[in-house]
């Protein structure tokens, strides 16, 4: 993310607001639980190059992999229900018409946020992680990589 967004994030979500809070079981709570449980989640990122670049094998990485710090380690991390992002690819190019396409894509998507199917990451206190908040050796067998942590 930006530098100036992980300046906000880390000047904002400080201890004892977005994180560090224990459940009534006196566990932390985190990963699917937390200040932010009950909300939803949307990333809504533009990018400059082609859309292609941006799958499993593009030059720059999945978008999945690029934003999971972001939509797994801060907004679930915090309890939010994270939404599919929003990705606006070759937007530093866009004529007029694209243009006008991103925004209706994004007014579709807006809207769509109360049935849309968030992303569905692994909880913290769901039972697939050890006490070491490691995955257990019978969940998801021979799968690495950060797809790992989506059920």
């Amino acid at each position: 993310m930006p530098a100036i967004l992980k300046g906000w994030f880390d000047r904002v979500w400080h201890q004892g607001y977005a994180y560090g809070h224990r459940g009534p079981d006196g566990e932390w709570l985190g990963y699917g639980d937390g200040f932010l449980s009950g909300t939803r989640a949307l990333a809504v990122v533009t990018a400059g190059g082609p859309a292609w670049t941006y799958g499993e094998r593009g030059i720059h990485g999945s978008a999945d992999a690029l934003l999971f710090p972001l939509q797994h380690g801060i907004l679930f991390y915090g309890g939010a229900e994270v939404l599919p992002p929003v990705l606006v690819t070759g937007a530093d190019r866009h004529t007029p018409e694209e243009g006008d396409r991103a925004a209706a894509h994004l007014r579709e998507r807006l809207l769509a946020i109360p049935a849309t199917e968030p992303i569905a990451y692994r909880p913290g206190r769901g039972g697939d992680y050890d006490e070491n908040l490691v995955l257990r050796p019978g969940v998801a067998p021979g799968v690495t990589g950060l797809a790992v942590h989506v059920a």
